[in-house]
């Protein structure tokens, strides 16, 4: 409504009335120092002068038709005063619409009522009544219906055009008598002091309103919104998450520590609060829910131990409490879709993807793929990969390096991590969080580049699958410790053979090439022969002290324990690999 200066008060009302301040007006003196358009945004206290002062009565109608449009978005269609056989139109200004059927005007029988237009939205007939019933119609149109405001401000008008008709009615019969002279004046009274009142109240709704704009323009966040109602109602304010966990404090007396309620008296309080419409008084609390579309996301709060709350106080807590569901809900908004590219990312990289494509998408959502990571699986029977088994492994899994990407797969959670997991920390961490420890985890082998990333979730799933295959089910395990198991599964290719041949026989290999030995023959013609000495010398066509050399050798290069049974294993599978597969090369 501020839109609608004073300046387009009727005609007959002079600058020098619009800049007084009404003193002759009983219990309404005051010495504002603002000037009185402040004090009057829409023309109500000066048009009253006017009304008040008129001996005609279309014409007072026909003042408080040119007033219609300085109150907001409003336009008056016809006037009307009662006869003795009806209605009359007020001819004159833009009254005498011909669309307005009179007819329709005796078929309200004298109340108030909706009246039809074509191409208007709302249109409303309010009657013009004083002691001796219905005097008149103002009929207003609006693009839209008015608010609570609008309202207050279109009766306003009508109370003080009806007490101003009546008043012209007593004129012609020398006003009767003093009594009732005295009874309309006390009716402008109370008009005007309830002018004066909505006047106050407006002033602090705008002052909230824009108090509140400016945190939202400025991205005050939660902390601007509790500073904001500390600064309007001198009270502490507060804000908490749905556990009654501290999020924003604003003002003195700040509890250290903060207080923690019991889940059974938080969902009492929720529960209670959530059964009152607006704020509610709770102990030494007002206390308003941000429910956006009936979901609680926090709780905002003033302390008021005594009692001094108003009903100023419990507007500006209702703003305040609109404004936080709004700043909530748009958090929840950003979450939501930072936490879809993070996902979307994750997968793609799980499926391969183009390396720059991927850094410039891991550099949007805050994550360095620039860095070492690592694909971790982990699978827990009896929990489907749904939020809150996933929000699970997201927090047993944080460290103080940079958050992982997640996502599900199937029933399977998977993880793109910098930091590689502590031995079964992560498990048991999990095993807490969800009760049981009969899951199982999956960790693959250092991965340097976007492109390694589905080779690393194919070990993860090999490890996985082996851990679940052996006889202890539950637990950790390693791509790295898995051995033999690196290439007795499905799906493995001449790299991942490579890759343990170089583990097991790398330093021989690299040894031989740099001086022109067979240290990685002599083992592989040992393992062929059983272990025996005489039949392998002869084989390689050495002497049995020679061989006995070489293997020494082997064990200090090589740093393995020759005598260890799954060593022994590992090594003789690689050399089988290395001649066979690879044809012995170095």
């Amino acid at each position: 409504m501020a839109g609608h200066p004073s300046q387009r008060l009727p005609p007959n009302v002079s600058d020098q009335e619009a800049t007084r301040h009404p003193s002759d007006t009983a219990g309404t003196e005051r010495h504002d120092p603002r000037p009185f358009a402040a004090l009057d945004p829409h023309g109500l206290l000066v048009l009253s002068r006017t009304l008040f002062t008129c001996a005609e009565q279309s014409e007072i109608v026909r003042l408080a038709m040119r007033h219609v449009s300085a109150l907001g978005p409003y336009h008056a269609e016809a006037g009307y005063l009662s006869t003795g056989d009806g209605f009359s139109r007020v001819p004159g200004h833009d009254a005498g619409a011909p669309t307005v059927d009179d007819a329709r005007m005796k078929e309200l029988g004298e109340a108030d009522g909706s009246v039809s237009l074509p191409e208007r939205v709302w249109t409303w007939a309010f009657g013009l009544r004083g002691a001796g019933g219905l005097l008149g119609y103002i009929v207003v149109s609006s693009r839209s219906g008015p608010d609570e405001e609008g309202h207050f401000l279109l009766s306003s008008l009508v109370g003080l055009t009806s007490a101003a008709l009546s008043l012209a009615a007593t004129r012609p019969a020398h006003h009767d008598s003093a009594g009732e002279l005295s009874r309309l004046r006390t009716e402008r009274d109370t008009a005007l002091r309830q002018l004066d009142t909505t006047r106050s109240e407006l002033h602090l709704q705008m002052t909230v309103d824009e108090t509140l704009a400016r945190v939202a323009a400025r991205g005050g966040g939660e902390d601007g919104i509790t500073q904001a109602l500390y600064e309007i109602t001198g009270l502490p304010a507060l804000i908490e998450d749905r556990f009654g966990n501290l999020r924003s404090w604003a003002g003195p007396d700040r509890p250290d520590p903060y207080p923690v309620r019991s889940s059974a008296c938080q969902d009492e309080m929720l529960r209670q609060v959530a059964h009152e419409a607006g704020p509610v008084r709770v102990k030494d609390r007002l206390i308003a829910l941000a429910r956006p579309r009936g979901d609680l996301l926090g709780v905002l709060a003033i302390e008021d131990p005594e009692a001094t709350a108003t009903d100023h106080t419990m507007f500006a807590l209702d703003h305040a409490q609109r404004s936080l569901a709004q700043e909530l809900m748009h958090t929840r908004e950003l979450t939501e879709v930072e936490l879809r590219l993070r996902r979307q990312l994750i997968d793609d990289l799980l499926e391969g993807t183009d390396e720059t494509s991927a850094y410039a998408r891991a550099e949007a959502v805050g994550h360095d793929l620039q860095r070492t990571h690592y694909v971790v699986v982990v699978h827990w029977p009896g929990n489907a990969a749904d939020g809150s088994f996933t929000r699970a492994v997201e927090q047993a899994t944080a460290t103080t390096a940079t958050r992982p990407l997640i996502t599900r797969r199937g029933d399977r959670v998977v993880l793109l991590t910098e930091a590689r997991p502590n031995d079964d920390a992560v498990h048991a961490a999990l095993a807490h969080e969800l009760g049981t420890p009969d899951g199982a985890i999956g960790v693959s082998t250092r991965c340097e580049s976007p492109d390694g990333v589905p080779r690393c979730y194919q070990e993860a799933l090999r490890a996985l699958e082996v851990r679940q295959s052996s006889r202890q089910r539950s637990g950790t395990t390693f791509f790295d410790d898995l051995g033999l198991y690196r290439i007795l599964g499905p799906g493995n290719d001449l790299r991942e053979l490579e890759g343990f041949v170089r583990e097991w026989l790398g330093q021989l290999i690299d040894y031989d090439a740099g001086h022109d030995t067979e240290l990685v023959e002599t083992l592989s013609r040992y393992f062929d022969c059983g272990g025996n000495y005489d039949d392998a010398a002869a084989a390689l066509t050495v002497h049995r002290s020679t061989l006995r050399y070489r293997l020494q050798r082997i064990r200090e290069i090589s740093d393995r324990d020759l005598a260890d049974v799954d060593t022994r294993l590992n090594l003789q599978v690689a050399t089988r690999v290395w001649k066979i597969i690879l044809g012995g090369r170095h």
